[in-house]
């Protein structure tokens, strides 16, 4: 079976919203930002928050999910659902309100596929439409914290949303629905933070991880995220070297592509895809699927490995292996797959994670050099429009994770 990816290959899971760029800094008071120990004697462990995402399999396709469609072309309404309140009912007060209730403006009796068209499995869908609700009321008690965001308008600001976990017995219930937590997304984000947020059964806690000067501004961690998962998640970026768990793709059936262009006879061509179909019975490949490269380790360390040593043994001894149906393939290879062991490799092997490369650097529109002329030329970068800047900051560090490789590999 493939192993999954070290660290999440996308976020969309519990404990973070995709609201995009930074809100005003925060700063440090003197007097509360020492490092802290858990509180000893809570019900439940505390934990590092915001919980990251089940990390996906490297056979998972990156594309981002997509809330179900609205069908039908009704009219819509929100409906609070309080306590005891009713369709009219109050919000308690010190609460932050109970997420709305979507229903068809014509009514109870217009809800049935409706209703489920707009519930999606995550709650993110319905807790999207009560922010927008919240928004255009006059009277919401989120007011204040709107005030907080700088040009609501564009909504391009991070939100940070909690999603309470299931414990592990519970992994097959209805996951809990997302609640609001307005404090925890005064925080900025950074790979090397100084903070981070911690929760258990009963309560939050933002916690220092070093000192933190008077004065310095305090960072927390959406998570371990490459580039292109905060562009798309918060809609912003760290610039080159900063973001220490940026990682580039390598399409898996580019592998496939680098090795029939080695081939020279239909026999030879042959033999790759049977080799290719199996892998994807081991399941350590797919048609959609991608090799995660970081900055310091092949995050998809197992599937590369286990690919390159398929295609590229002799074709004896893979009949031999194809013959115990991979059972006699628990040889592991000793570090092979560390960036800093990437030399050492086979030649074989290094010679079709070269060509990989290759092949994926050509998918961009642009190469590195262009890239860096965009970067280091202030007057042209500042012409750029803020998302063309964020894209070209995660581009260009893919492309020097790739181009590391590159060099490893000649």
């Amino acid at each position: 079976m493939a192993t999954q990816a070290k660290r999440p290959r996308v976020s969309g899971g519990r404990g973070v919203q995709p609201f995009p760029p930074r809100l005003t800094p925060s700063f440090a008071e003197p007097s509360a930002c020492a490092p802290s120990a858990p509180s000893r004697g809570s019900r439940a462990p505390l934990r590092s928050s915001p919980p990251p995402p089940k990390a996906r399999s490297a056979l998972a396709p990156r594309s981002p999910a997509v809330p179900s469609g609205l069908s039908g072309g009704r009219t819509w309404s929100l409906r609070a659902l309080i306590s005891g309140g009713g369709a009219r009912g109050r919000r308690r007060p010190g609460s932050c309100g109970l997420l709305p209730e979507l229903v068809p403006a014509g009514g109870a009796g217009a809800e049935s596929q409706e209703r489920v068209a707009l519930q999606s499995q995550s709650g993110w869908v319905p807790l999207l439409l009560a922010l927008l609700h919240e928004l255009q009321a006059p009277a919401s008690r989120w007011r204040p914290y709107f005030a907080l965001w700088p040009e609501l308008g564009r909504l391009e600001h991070p939100m940070f949303c909690f999603q309470e976990p299931l414990e592990e017995e519970e992994d097959e219930k209805e996951p809990n629905s997302p609640m609001m937590v307005p404090a925890a997304d005064i925080l900025n984000h950074l790979a090397n933070h100084n903070a981070n947020l911690e929760y258990s059964a009963n309560c939050l806690r933002m916690v220092a991880t070093q000192p933190i000067p008077k004065g310095h501004e305090i960072f927390n961690t959406y998570g371990q995220m490459a580039n292109w998962q905060l562009i798309h998640m918060y809609g912003f970026v760290e610039p080159y070297p900063d973001n220490t768990d940026d990682t580039a793709d390598i399409q898996m059936v580019t592998v496939r592509e680098a090795a029939l262009q080695g081939t020279k006879t239909e026999a030879e061509r042959l033999l790759v895809y049977e080799r290719w179909d199996f892998l994807c019975k081991l399941e350590m490949v797919g048609e959609e699927g991608a090799f995660v490269i970081g900055r310091e380790e092949v995050l998809t360390e197992e599937e590369l490995t286990t690919t390159l040593k398929v295609l590229c043994m002799p074709a004896e001894e893979f009949r031999e292996l194809k013959d115990q149906d991979g059972e006699g393939d628990d040889k592991r290879e000793e570090g092979s797959l560390t960036i800093t062991n990437i030399p050492k490799l086979k030649a074989s092997w290094r010679q079709l994670l070269q060509n990989s490369v290759l092949l994926t650097l050509q998918t961009y529109a642009t190469d590195l050099k262009t890239d860096q002329g965009l970067l280091s030329n202030k007057e042209v970068y500042a012409k750029l429009s803020w998302r063309e800047q964020q894209a070209l900051q995660v581009r260009y560090g893919q492309k020097m994770i790739l181009h590391q490789l590159l060099e490893l590999t000649s």
